[in-house]
């Protein structure tokens, strides 16, 4: 999800105002004109601060680490260089160096909307969710954020939390509606909640910014498969596949269909490819014992049923 690695404009702002610009002063050549005056002031940590963050709005996350690490080492306790830094470090996908950095920081910091932006996202990104989804609650909250409303649900959602994961993309929404991927998550988010109205609005929704978007046709191809409009449904599970060949839940969802329809050496095909590359799935193995019986293959059918039966056992066991 792109949008998890888009960072705030607020920190531009921040980072400028600590070392003593405004972002309307910034140079036709940042870098350039930063380096030289950093050549003329060694150990201003100030001018510093500027050609990192220079680095950073070019990309060049490699010398921004550098010249960011050398402000933090010599003020540690220097809130705007930190967070500067975090930055840096989440566009590196070090978050967990993010939270080891920003951690110790915190007091004083729960206003600070770039400190618990950057903290809340890598925090979610080494597994505290619900830490995480909180503090990036609030800086959406705070700063009317579609992406943060957007990074907490899709989190939330990703966890299992469907009801507060909805009501963050819903927020989401309200605000931007046209963030990419934001119309699949709130699908998703409906979908788990059993809403398949909803669901499929977002879904088609998805399709017309994205019409080859994976999760989007797979799911809303499982909606019109449950509903038993399989004709609607073969196109959207067809594309889903076509992007993804491998993907279980498209061979899954395919080969329901095909075994509803009729096409039974079809269904048999995915099913057969699902069992050996997922071997402790049950539901596969289930499918395929039904298949094969409706394939007058009951040897076959038997084994899979007896595998489905010690499967079923096993996951019951504590």
């Amino acid at each position: 999800m792109p949008v998890l690695k888009t960072a705030l404009p607020l920190l531009l702002t921040l980072a400028l105002t600590a070392a003593g610009q405004t972002p309307k002063s910034i140079p036709d050549d940042p870098i350039d004109a930063a380096r030289r005056a950093l050549d003329a002031h060694p150990d201003d940590n100030a001018a510093r601060m500027n050609l990192a963050l220079a680095y950073y709005k070019k990309g060049d996350l490699t010398h921004a680490r550098q010249q960011a690490e050398t402000v933090h080492q010599a003020e540690p306790h220097d809130i705007p260089a930190a967070v500067l830094l975090s930055y840096i470090y989440v566009k590196m996908n070090r978050e967990s160096e993010v939270v080891e950095l920003l951690t110790p920081l915190e007091a004083g910091q729960q206003g600070n909307n770039e400190f618990e932006y950057s903290l809340g996202f890598s925090l979610i990104q080494t597994g505290k969710v619900k830490e995480g989804a909180a503090r990036m609650e609030k800086v959406a909250q705070a700063t009317h954020s579609a992406n943060a409303y957007m990074i907490a649900g899709s989190a939330l959602l990703q966890r299992g939390n469907a009801t507060p994961a909805r009501i963050d993309l819903e927020a989401a929404a309200k605000l931007d509606a046209s963030i990419p991927g934001l119309s699949t998550l709130r699908g998703q988010a409906a979908y788990a909640q059993q809403d398949m109205e909803a669901a499929a609005t977002a879904f088609h929704a998805a399709l017309r910014e994205n019409p080859r978007d994976f999760d989007a046709n797979l799911d809303l191809g499982a909606i019109r498969l449950k509903a038993h409009d399989y004709d609607t449904a073969r196109p959207l599970l067809e594309l889903a596949l076509e992007v993804q060949p491998n993907a279980p839940m498209a061979r899954m969802e395919m080969a329901k269909l095909d075994e509803v329809t009729g096409k039974y050496a079809d269904a048999a095909g995915y099913l057969e490819a699902l069992v050996k590359a997922e071997p402790d799935w049950l539901d596969a193995h289930w499918e395929l014992a039904n298949v094969y019986y409706a394939l007058e293959r009951p040897v076959d059918a038997k084994r899979e049923r007896a595998i489905s039966q010690d499967l079923k056992l096993r996951q019951q066991k504590p």
